[in-house]
């Protein structure tokens, strides 16, 4: 049986994420080597998949392993069935709460986890499951936080919006305010002296924000590596760009800052992009405006259809015509990488993968109705102050007592 385990090293820690580790494969699927996956293949893009801004875009002409290729199918099959997962969840109740889903914009998050390292810094604001995956989670630790269980990233605390992983400092449910926060991962790594930077991402829908500009404007002033990714998917909520941006070219938004526009439904495109921008911050030339151009099939939300404000031939013709994971899969075929059949399989084994991965969240445990529940994970343990004040004296909570200081 063809396994879809990943190659990367799990990163997984005692406390601070539940779940962590990308284990995309059961204990009993053994990983078969994919044939010749060192070998390089010359990869040769559109001419339309870049536009620059005050810079020269990157090439259109690069190498990529057979592996790695395979890899990014493969992990874009993942988030796409783990979406759909998702879907079924939130009709059944098992999710409640806000939703966002990506279904159609996996490309982005596989394509810039596979051209930077895990030293790098991702933010993002609320679709963020597929980031959350990419960055070291297991499917099961992302469904089990949607259903607000024990095991999940966030201890089942934080939700859709709210799922981090190492590296990853979420899921943010404010709209833009995880922009500054992505300029304060880049100053660090720039204070540290890290050969790292920080991917900071948000959508139309916050591109006009002031706190992006300040962000902007900080970053230049002080040449942070960071990388502005703005996921232009044509619509803030049921708005269309234009209806809601002056200027749609987002790319050009930095003004004095260089800008990248990619076609973000091809995923060779993405890849390329995200690593060119990495190379640019790390070698001292400051902050980058990537705009990443791409489609989200479903609302915007689980409780919009996405069809009042749009068409459904619209839906239908990026489905068919633009889909990041179909367009891989015709390079796979192509580039001989894989035939038909295995990418059958491939889906197969992912769909499999994801169905166990959904019955162990659904069984694991929600949190415990105890009140010093609400008190973790507000101070690195070992950091805590005496006390935490309370709405009303009453609810001031003592740490060494692990209780309320003046209730009996």
């Amino acid at each position: 049986m063809l396994s879809i385990a990943s190659k990367r090293p799990l990163a997984l820690s005692a406390r601070s994420v539940v779940g962590i580790g990308r284990t995309m494969a059961t204990a009993k699927e053994k990983s078969q080597p994919v044939p010749d996956e060192n070998e390089n293949v010359e990869i040769s893009l559109p001419e339309t998949s870049f536009e620059g801004y005050m810079l020269e875009p990157p090439s259109l002409n690069y190498s990529a392993t057979k592996g790695s290729l395979l890899q990014m199918f493969k992990d874009m099959v993942i988030i796409r069935r783990m979406e759909m997962a998702c879907d079924a969840l939130y009709k059944a109740k098992k999710i409640r709460g806000f939703c966002h889903l990506s279904v159609g914009q996996e490309a982005i998050a596989v394509g810039i986890e596979n051209a930077i390292t895990k030293r790098d810094s991702v933010i993002t604001s609320y679709r963020c499951h597929g980031f959350t995956y990419m960055r070291g989670a297991s499917v099961q630790a992302v469904l089990a936080e949607l259903m607000g269980k024990r095991s999940g990233v966030s201890f089942g605390k934080g939700g859709s919006m709210h799922l981090f992983a190492p590296g990853f400092y979420g899921g943010n449910g404010i709209v833009g305010a995880q922009v500054p926060v992505g300029a304060g991962l880049a100053f660090a790594h720039q204070y540290k002296n890290e050969d790292a930077c920080s991917f900071t991402l948000y959508g139309d829908g916050a591109s006009n924000q002031g706190q992006v500009f300040e962000s902007f404007n900080m970053a230049k002033l002080w040449n942070l590596p960071v990388v502005f990714c703005c996921e232009n998917n044509k619509y803030g909520m049921g708005t269309a760009a234009a209806r809601s941006s002056a200027m749609t070219e987002y790319f050009k938004r930095g003004q004095y800052i260089p800008g990248l526009k990619v076609n973000g439904m091809d995923i060779l495109a993405v890849y390329q992009a995200s690593k060119f921008a990495k190379e640019w911050c790390l070698s001292g030339k400051g902050p980058l405006v990537l705009e990443y151009e791409t489609y989200r099939y479903g609302g915007h939300s689980m409780s919009d259809p996405g069809t009042t404000y749009r068409t459904r031939d619209e839906i239908q013709h990026m489905r068919s015509k633009n889909d990041p994971i179909a367009g891989l899969k015709m390079h796979l075929l192509e580039l001989g990488i894989a035939t038909e059949e295995e990418v059958k399989a491939y889906d197969k084994a992912a769909r499999k993968y994801v169905d166990e991965q959904v019955e162990l969240a659904d069984k694991s445990a929600p949190p415990e109705a105890k009140l010093s529940i609400l008190f973790e994970d507000v101070y690195v343990k070992g950091t805590e102050t005496p006390t935490l004040r309370g709405r009303i004296p009453e609810d001031t909570w003592d740490f060494t007592k692990n209780d309320f200081l003046v209730r009996d």
